[in-house]
């Protein structure tokens, strides 16, 4: 396949999320690939640290957006922004995330509402607004939303979190289904077990980085960096006849009983 096919020249592109971990891994890819940024996450002082980053290593515009997606009312006016300072958004990554680890039958009903409204209602909301902006400039869009292995299975401490990346599965394959007939690509990427600032508390505590590594026939932990090249593919013309599909990036975790 021709080197162009993954070509982001010329195209926008919004991380949520972007400022650290997988998030900022992705942008800086996309980037480097040769899109324009726009990046979402909470903190100025992050943002500012991920632009710099961005830029040196692609010479790119970035364009940044202090915002918390818990807040979704005021998604849409973010959006707006957005493309009223970037022109236009051409591919969308829903990548910001959150999580709480407590035993099910001790989970707090506000821990429960928030990772639900930043996983996966945040993502819907922001998915609207993308799917109507493209549709008022009649140009295809792409949408990848980042999943987990617990959109396939679930463990023990972490219901809230399973059950937004299992609705984000199914919400990934309705908006492939529904806006197909808009040439708006919708996929998602399944990360396995990544060393990131979120999963510090994993990595850090020795039983449990062994349990991974014993289960990864890779045998070891995934890098923000690993997620990039299923992140560009899924960006670029070489995915437009790939929709409604979750690629799991995990070492091999799923492939091994």
């Amino acid at each position: 396949m021709e080197v162009r096919r993954f070509d982001l020249s010329g195209k926008t592109a919004l991380v949520t999320g972007g400022s650290r971990g997988i998030g900022l891994a992705i942008a800086t890819g996309l980037a480097q690939h040769g899109a324009e940024m726009a990046i979402v996450a909470r903190r100025k002082t992050a943002l500012k640290a991920a632009s710099d980053q961005i830029q040196t290593s692609s010479r790119t515009n970035v364009h940044t957006f202090a915002f918390d997606l818990a807040n979704v009312e005021g998604i849409d006016a973010l959006f707006n922004d957005i493309v009223a300072e970037t022109g236009g958004v051409d591919i969308l990554v829903n990548c910001a995330g959150t999580t709480s680890r407590e035993p099910a039958e001790q989970a707090k009903l506000e821990n429960w509402n928030r990772v639900l409204r930043v996983n996966l209602t945040a993502v819907l909301v922001i998915s609207q607004a993308f799917c109507r902006h493209r549709k008022q400039a009649g140009k295809p869009g792409k949408i990848i939303n980042i999943g987990s292995l617990l959109c396939h299975g679930a463990r023990a401490t972490n219901a809230p979190y399973a059950s937004s990346k299992g609705g984000l599965l199914m919400l990934t394959r309705s908006l492939a289904v529904e806006w197909a007939r808009y040439r708006i690509n919708v996929n998602a990427i399944g990360p396995g077990y990544i060393q990131t600032e979120l999963t510090k508390p994993l990595w850090t505590d020795q039983d449990f980085d062994k349990w991974v590594l014993s289960r990864t026939p890779l045998a070891r932990w995934g890098r923000p960096e690993d997620i990039v090249g299923t992140a560009v593919f899924l960006a670029s013309p070489a995915s437009d006849f790939v929709t409604g599909q979750i690629i799991y990036v995990d070492g091999g975790w799923l492939a091994m009983l």
